[in-house]
């Protein structure tokens, strides 16, 4: 088998980088306000004793998760799952995209979980077409939750909606937060190769999370609160900061339970 040409995988790879880099500068740019709202909601919660959760199924469960538990974060947010979901934990890993279709999973979660009113729920979803972001968004509002979507508005605009309002999960939040990623999540392609590649979505999505706990962070500090905020347990000290962290906001923190 013939060697490729040695500048072709850097060529690609500085495609890749540059096509990113320019999705961030968008996000950068043309979110700002939504980052500033949805940040504005997680303080206000945490400063009203409220809890903060996050959701996705499948790849958008990564910058869901992401921003649980995680050093440099805020201690109070949790990871709302859904089993057979999260990730890619399911054989066959079809499975999981099946059950994102399905009714009800949805309420069912949200009912057996600590959710409540004055919560916030950022719902992560890239297409935002399918039944249990939509299902999540409606069922959290219900209950007097304020819903963030993360999503690319692109998918509202160019396919159909698959849950029966005919709605996408953009349509049933309080905030949105547009991540720009183009249809089918891919922003390569090579003459070579039959099928565009390399996704972005995770990277970008990622990037708006934080952004909006940083956000945030910075809210609260400006308002005299001090952010509960996570250390790395790898620094020294950083155990022991956490575990007075945990303690003192052990009543709105539910991966320690």
């Amino acid at each position: 088998m013939s060697e490729p040409p040695a500048d072709r995988p850097g060529e690609l790879s500085d495609r890749y980088f540059d096509a990113a880099i320019a999705l961030l500068h968008r996000v950068r740019d043309e979110e700002t306000a939504g980052i500033r709202a949805a940040g504005a909601a997680v303080a206000d919660a945490i400063a009203a004793g409220n809890r903060v959760f996050v959701f996705g199924a499948g790849h958008s469960s990564l910058p869901a998760q992401d921003v649980v538990y995680r050093a440099g974060g805020l201690a109070v947010v949790n990871l709302l799952a859904v089993p057979g979901v999260i990730g890619i934990d399911v054989m066959p890993a079809t499975l999981g995209s099946a059950l994102e279709r399905v009714e009800g999973l949805a309420g069912a979660t949200l009912d057996t979980s600590p959710a409540r009113a004055g919560d916030v729920l950022f719902v992560i979803s890239l297409s935002g077409r399918n039944t249990l972001p939509v299902e999540m968004a409606q069922n959290a509002r219900a209950l007097g939750m304020t819903v963030v979507a993360v999503t690319s508005v692109a998918y509202a605009e160019q396919t159909r909606s698959r849950h029966a309002s005919g709605t996408f999960l953009k349509d049933n939040s309080d905030i949105v937060l547009d991540s720009k990623i183009a249809i089918g999540d891919a922003e390569l392609t090579d003459e070579d190769i039959p099928a565009p590649f390399a996704p972005a979505s995770t990277v970008v999505t990622s990037a708006l999370m934080q952004a909006v706990m940083a956000t945030a962070a910075t809210d609260l500090a400006r308002r005299g609160l001090t952010p509960p905020m996570i250390r790395s347990g790898n620094v020294d000290g950083g155990h022991e900061w956490n575990g007075r962290v945990f303690e003192e906001y052990r009543e709105r923190i539910f991966f320690r339970h």
